[in-house]
């Protein structure tokens, strides 16, 4: 820390060190100026970005389709795809269509999907609950958050 100096001053003593002024704040007043090596800063906060960036996950949207047809077996393997997608971390959204006259009984989607929500309620939340739009019944599911269990004390 070096309090306020001119600005020359502040040139001189960073070329002295070989090194660069850097402003760093320039609406306080004074504006605040460092002596850093910007070069080494720059790679810096290029590999900080880079990190973060491979740390960050991506949560996707996965689809199962079905249709209000759809048997008891194709259905339970629908399941098995669906606790899959929802252990990898992703939402699932579950979308019956409807063909011709099955649209007039609406009942037999909501019940596939009543049925695949509570074969899963364990890993999963209803983020939206069935609806009609259309031809289709969607329903959209979120992983359930994990809680850390929380380290005791260290005495």
């Amino acid at each position: 820390m070096l309090g306020v100096l001119n600005t020359d001053e502040a040139r001189r003593m960073a070329r002295g060190l070989d090194l660069d002024l850097v402003e760093v704040n320039p609406k306080a007043m004074p504006p605040v100026c460092k002596i850093m090596d910007f070069g080494k800063f720059k790679y810096e906060e290029k590999k900080r970005l880079a990190d973060a960036r491979k740390r960050q996950t991506q949560i996707e949207l996965k689809e199962i389709k079905l249709r209000p047809k759809t048997d008891d077996h194709d259905l339970d393997f629908k399941t098995k795809h669906v606790r899959r997608f929802l252990e990898e971390g992703n939402k699932v959204k579950l979308t019956v269509r409807f063909r011709g006259r099955e649209i007039t009984h609406p009942e037999t989607a909501q019940r596939q999907i009543d049925v695949i929500i509570a074969a899963v309620e364990d890993l999963a939340t209803v983020e939206t609950s069935a609806r009609l739009e259309g031809r289709t019944m969607t329903a959209i599911l979120a992983p359930r958050v994990k809680v850390q269990p929380a380290r005791p004390a260290e005495s």
